[in-house]
C-alpha cells in the first residue's frame, strides 16, 4: 500500500497534461503514449493550439492530445469530406478534423461561445485550414431542427463529433441520425465520464459530474439498444463512442 507521501505525489501528477482525461491508471504509462506515439507526430498547429488553450482557465473542457490524433486518423481512414462538430471551445479537434479533410472538405462547427473559438482561430488561420469551417454560435439543436426539414441534408454528412452539453445528448442523437450517411459515423465524447458511470450512488463526486453522470449513462444505454448503428466504445480520453450509421 502506497504511503501518504507517494498518493500526494500521484495525485499531484494526475491531470498534469492539459486535457488529460486518460482513464489509464498509470499516469506514466498515459505519458508514455504521449511522448511515444503523439507529440512526435502533432502537427505544429495543434501543438500551438494545445499550448494556447493550456492557459485558458476552462482548459480541461479541451479534447486530449492522444484524442485528437484518433479523431485525425480516423477522419482519414473512412475519407470524410462533409463533417460537423457540436462543441468547438477553442477548436483542437476541430483543427485535427480541418487537417485531416480534402481541400474543398466542410465542417460545420456550432458552439454557444464564439469567444473561446475565435481564441484558437488565429492558429486555424496560420495551418491554412480556416476556410473549411462554417462557425454558427448559438444552441445546435434549433439549426439541426431546421437542417433535418430539407430532404437534401439527410444523409449528407460522413462524420459528426458531439462534445457539448451531455443533457442534450440523446436529442441530438434523434436528429443527427438522420444526417449522417448510411455507412457514416457519429462519435460522442465523454462517454466514460471521469469513470463516474460505474461509481456507486454514494460515491463522492464533483458536482457538475455527478449532474451529467445519468444523462450519460442513459445515452450510453440508448445506443447499445439502437439498432440502426453499430457502436464501439472505446477508452481514448474520457470516453469516446463511435457509432456507424446501418440503416
Amino acid at each position: 500500500m502506497a504511503n501518504n507521501g507517494d498518493q500526494n505525489q500521484t495525485e499531484a501528477g494526475r491531470h498534469q497534461e492539459v486535457g488529460h482525461k486518460s482513464l489509464l491508471q498509470s499516469d506514466a504509462l498515459y505519458q508514455y503514449i504521449l511522448e511515444t506515439s503523439v507529440y512526435p507526430r502533432e502537427h505544429e498547429a495543434m501543438k500551438e493550439l494545445r499550448e494556447l488553450t493550456a492557459k485558458h482557465p476552462w482548459n480541461i473542457m479541451t479534447t486530449s492530445a492522444d484524442e485528437g490524433q484518433f479523431l485525425n486518423l480516423l477522419l482519414k481512414l473512412i475519407n470524410a469530406k462533409n463533417t460537423m462538430e457540436i462543441g468547438v471551445y477553442t477548436g483542437y479537434s476541430l483543427l485535427a478534423t480541418a487537417l485531416a479533410l480534402p481541400e474543398d472538405g466542410k465542417i460545420l462547427a456550432m458552439d454557444i461561445n464564439r469567444e473561446n473559438y475565435e481564441l484558437g482561430l488565429p492558429v486555424i488561420k496560420k495551418a491554412g485550414v480556416e476556410h473549411k469551417i462554417e462557425f454558427r454560435e448559438g444552441p445546435a439543436l434549433p439549426v439541426l431542427d431546421e437542417m433535418i426539414k430539407e430532404e437534401k441534408n439527410h444523409g449528407s454528412y460522413d462524420f459528426i463529433f458531439v462534445d457539448a452539453d451531455k443533457d442534450n445528448y440523446l436529442n441530438y442523437h434523434k436528429r443527427l441520425i438522420e444526417l449522417v450517411k448510411v455507412g457514416g459515423v457519429i462519435g460522442y465524447d465523454n462517454t466514460l465520464w471521469n469513470g463516474s458511470v460505474v461509481a456507486p450512488p454514494d460515491a463522492p463526486l464533483r458536482k457538475y459530474v455527478r449532474y451529467y453522470r445519468d444523462f450519460v449513462l442513459e445515452l450510453n444505454k440508448a445506443l447499445a439498444a439502437d439498432p440502426r448503428i453499430e457502436i464501439c466504445m472505446l477508452p481514448v480520453g474520457d470516453g469516446i463512442t463511435l457509432c456507424r450509421r446501418i440503416k
